[in-house]
C-alpha cells in the first residue's frame, strides 16, 4: 500500500533556512547542514528498505501560483494561508502504522527549537484507483 507523508512550512521557515532576517532567528550553516545530513540518511534508509517510491522538497511559497475558479490566477504567498506543503515522501509499505512510524522519524530531524516546536507531518493513504464497487 502506498502513502504520502507531507511536511509543512511557512515562508518564514524558508527565509530562515536561507539565512534571511525574519520574525524568527535565521538558521545557522550548522543547522542547515545537520538537517541536510539527516534527510540524506533518512531517504537512503527508506530507499535501502525498498519503501521509498519518491521524495521531493518544494520551492518556497513565494514561488507558488494558485489557479482558481474560471481564469483566476494569483501569485503567492497567500495572506490567508500561513503553512504550505514544503515537501513529501511517497512510501510503499505494509500498513498505515508502518507509514506513521516512518513519519514519526521526521521528529528526529535537527532544526532550531522554534522550528521543531511547530513541525508536523501528515500521513495519507494514496487512493490508487476506483474501488470495484464504484465501477459502472
Amino acid at each position: 500500500m502506498k502513502f504520502m507523508i507531507q511536511s509543512y512550512g511557512t515562508q518564514q521557515d524558508y527565509d530562515g533556512m536561507a539565512g534571511k532576517s525574519t520574525e524568527t532567528p535565521p538558521w545557522s550553516q550548522e543547522d542547515f547542514a545537520a538537517m541536510a545530513e539527516f534527510m540524506t540518511k533518512f531517504n537512503a534508509e527508506l530507499e535501502a528498505s525498498g519503501e521509498l517510491v519518491e521524495t521531493r522538497g518544494l520551492a518556497a511559497p513565494v514561488h507558488t501560483r494558485r489557479v482558481g475558479p474560471g481564469t483566476l490566477v494569483t501569485d503567492g504567498p497567500y495572506a490567508e494561508t500561513e503553512e504550505v506543503l514544503a515537501g513529501y515522501w511517497i512510501v510503499e509499505c505494509d500498513s498505515f502504522d508502518r507509514a506513521t512510524e516512518i513519519a514519526l522519524r521526521l521528529a528526529e530531524c535537527p532544526a532550531p527549537p522554534h522550528v521543531l516546536a511547530t513541525a508536523y507531518a501528515d500521513v495519507r493513504p494514496i487512493d490508487e484507483g476506483v474501488p470495484p464497487e464504484a465501477e459502472p
